[in-house]
């Protein structure tokens, strides 16, 4: 039987290339890894504890390394999982099954292909494509169309440079919704109600 396999992939922040990488859950899970870019400068490393994973994450947006701390079964077993950077909104680690991590890097990729400085002092990364997000949501909002899993429909809505975060208000669930492609949009326009903690479909 082959072994249960999981992909990291992250930005490197020194040559800005997609760096990827499939280990075993086994290798994982049995010891710290370090996982370098190709080009030498930087790397991902990944400490597993008994409960929970603490990943230190490079990030081509802010130039920090990230601390992110999760759960060991949600690191493991996940379909997908996405940590983004504070300071910009925008997604730096996505680990999980190969297709749904890899859909999700090439997303990023395109986000990001014509990113510059000038880009970096914008309100957000595509004006255009985050009014339009916050037009549909306001659509949805007022069909009554937003709820949290908890079913309560208080939220709070965040608005980052490249995606929206809707928190519940009473649980504190989230949903992060990106804001960058016309793909993103599409998605969302996909959606005739939204569930905090996942998403509902017309």
């Amino acid at each position: 039987m082959e072994e249960p396999k999981r992909t990291l992939a992250y930005l490197c922040p020194k040559c800005k290339q997609s760096v990827v990488v499939e280990m075993s859950e086994f290798r994982l899970a049995a010891a710290s890894s370090k996982l370098p870019c190709p080009c030498g400068g930087s790397a991902l490393l990944v400490e597993m504890e008994a409960d929970h994973a603490d990943l230190t994450v490079p990030c081509l947006y802010c130039g920090e390394d990230h601390h992110i701390r999760c759960s060991a079964h949600a690191f493991l077993h996940e379909k997908a999982l996405a940590f983004s950077c504070k300071a910009t909104g925008l997604d730096c680690l996505y680990v999980g099954e190969e297709e749904p991590v890899f859909r999700a890097l090439r997303r990023l990729e395109e986000a990001t292909a014509d990113m510059d400085e000038t880009d970096k002092e914008k309100s957000f990364l595509n004006e255009a494509i985050m009014t339009e997000v916050l037009g549909e949501l306001k659509d949805i909002a007022a069909r009554g169309g937003i709820s949290c899993r908890c079913g309560s429909k208080e939220y709070k809505v965040k608005v980052n440079f490249s995606s929206v975060e809707l928190e519940c208000g009473q649980c504190g669930a989230r949903l992060r919704l990106p804001a960058a492609t016309g793909e993103d949009l599409e998605d969302l326009c996909c959606h005739c109600t939204l569930l905090i903690g996942g998403k509902e479909s017309c």
